[in-house]
């Protein structure tokens, strides 16, 4: 609804169409308040009645009804009057029981329009939440849409002509980006600068601008000069202004606020297509970023390994869960050519996708370089060198990498950056970390490699550094320690056992920030 607001001068050419918002009527909402009135009167003698006007003569007590979260009116209770005479006084009941039935009363009337606030509320938000999707046999261009409702609006309004302004992303200028009525090279005018567009300013605000006769208020800069009268609304979504709708009249007039009413509701159907049209497009681009993660999600996962090594008295386990979609977490075993098991945890920084192409540059590099004969410490060097000329300096990664020989039980350890190895005994727990830089961050650092040896019984645990940092549910830090507590308490099960016991230890929610991967080599007792 708008109401008008004129200058002193009743034959001003202008006028400004402000919007406000009607009081609502408790009586025009629950219908049902005089009946209520008229049986309460009956049954306990006094008036009952619903008024929006300040306490009056007469009353011996008030309530206030709210209606939208505001006072809405006042129930009152009214001096009890008897037209029949003494007869019909003993009729009613005194005030101290006649006031809790009627606060009961007015409770419910209150948390009637609560109700109805709640589910006119909850309608609307069903009503946004309705899925917009592209149909195949779509309706017709955008621009034929925009134009029709162009039309249907001015027509409506008698007018010959009208156009859609909207504003650039800088929110200086604005476009003509639809029209009818007006001539096709108008589309290709450049931009209204917003400064100084002031009836274009006015009704961004808010406000429903009628300009009688353009050529008495050259100031209000209406875009199309050669019409004799104009009005300009706003057109927006609820959060952003999108800019500003003229409909054209070729001589001068008046608009009725009906008629700027009317002009209110064509500006939001244009916003309501404007908007539909980002949400498909967004909604498009979403789809096929989704698709593109599953893909490359899929595409990590296959290069994991799927195969244990086949080695007497040994038994291979790991597990990986990125924190998101994607991640630059990853595990890897192989056999190679003298007979050693290459053994590695590899964890590289950055977020989704960064992560992931981070990961698979780094699980090649490993790959290349195991092929050639080498100790840990040189693969991790090597592997080093090849990330940092490979890269302008931003690639890091942790890595553990183990070389294992099966028949002594000999393990041969390097580690950098975060990544870190645990070995649990039936009375003992190792664990190795290292204060070696990040792969990928020093191009000479030097990493060391520790000797130990994993007897029947033991295990041997590889953990990224999502994995050390992991919290438990109440947000403190796991830690090596309690991991390597964990793992011994149960250290008789089996290599795929002690994952899973890992893995529900870290995992206690089902969801995680952090990159994990767990990968437990478990040498077999001989009793077993």
């Amino acid at each position: 609804m708008t109401s008008n607001q004129a200058s002193s001068n009743q034959a001003t050419p202008l006028r400004l169409h402000v919007e406000e918002h009607p009081d609502e009527q408790l009586a025009c909402i629950i219908p049902q308040i005089a009946p209520l009135c008229s049986a309460f009167e009956k049954a306990t003698g006094w008036q009952l009645r619903y008024e929006q006007s300040p306490a009056g003569l007469g009353e011996a007590w008030s309530t206030t009804i709210e209606t939208h979260g505001q006072p809405a009116g006042r129930l009152v209770l009214a001096a009890p009057h008897h037209d029949d005479g003494p007869k019909n006084a003993n009729k009613s009941i005194d005030l101290h029981e006649a006031r809790p039935l009627a606060l009961a009363i007015g409770n419910l009337l209150t948390e009637i329009t609560r109700l109805r606030q709640a589910v006119w509320q909850r309608e609307a938000e069903l009503a946004a939440g309705v899925p917009v999707a592209a149909r195949r046999d779509e309706e017709p261009h955008l621009a034929d849409r925009l134009e029709a409702v162009l039309k249907g609006g001015a027509e409506a309004l008698g007018c010959q002509a009208a156009g859609l302004y909207l504003l650039d992303d800088a929110t200086s200028e604005l476009k003509l980006r639809a029209m009818w009525g007006l001539p096709e090279e108008k589309l290709l005018a450049p931009a209204r600068p917003l400064r100084g567009a002031t009836a274009d300013l006015e009704a961004l605000v808010g406000h429903a601008v009628v300009l009688e006769d353009t050529s008495v208020t050259p100031s209000w800069r209406c875009p199309e000069d050669e019409f004799g009268g104009a009005v300009c609304v706003p057109v927006s979504s609820p959060s952003i202004p999108l800019g500003t709708l003229w409909v054209f009249s070729d001589e001068p007039r008046d608009f009725s606020p009906e008629q700027t009413n009317l002009l209110e509701i064509i500006a939001g159907r244009l916003a309501a297509d404007l908007e539909r049209e980002m949400l498909l497009a967004a909604g498009t681009k979403g789809k096929e970023r989704d698709r593109q993660l599953e893909l490359a999600a899929r595409w990590m996962s296959d290069r994991l390994p799927s195969i244990t090594p086949l080695i007497d008295d040994y038994e291979f386990s790991a597990w990986t869960q990125q924190g998101g979609s994607i991640g630059g977490d990853f595990h890897d075993w192989s056999v190679l050519s003298d007979g050693r098991v290459a053994l590695t945890v590899g964890d590289s920084d950055g977020q989704l996708f960064e992560a992931a192409l981070g990961a698979a540059s780094l699980h090649y590099a490993i790959k290349a370089h195991a092929g050639h004969p080498h100790n840990a410490d040189e693969l991790l060097v090597r592997v080093n060198e090849s990330l940092i000329a490979a890269s302008p300096g931003d690639q890091r990664a942790s890595l553990a990498y183990a070389l294992l020989e099966p028949e002594s039980g000999r393990v041969e350890l390097s580690l950098a950056g975060s990544a870190a190895a645990i070995v649990v005994r039936d009375d003992d727990r190792l664990v190795t970390t290292t204060d070696a830089p990040h792969l990928g961050e020093i191009s000479d650092a030097v990493f060391q490699a520790d000797c130990l040896n994993l007897k029947a019984g033991e295990a041997l645990i590889m953990i990224s550094g999502g994995v050390r940092a992991a919290v438990d549910g109440a947000g403190l830090r796991i830690g090596e320690a309690a991991i390597a507590s964990h793992v011994a308490r149960h250290l008789r099960e089996s290599a795929d056992g002690l994952v899973a016991r890992i893995r529900r230890l870290l995992d206690h929610d089902g969801q995680t920030e952090n990159d994990l991967t767990v990968v437990v080599v478990k040498r077999r007792s001989r009793r077993s």
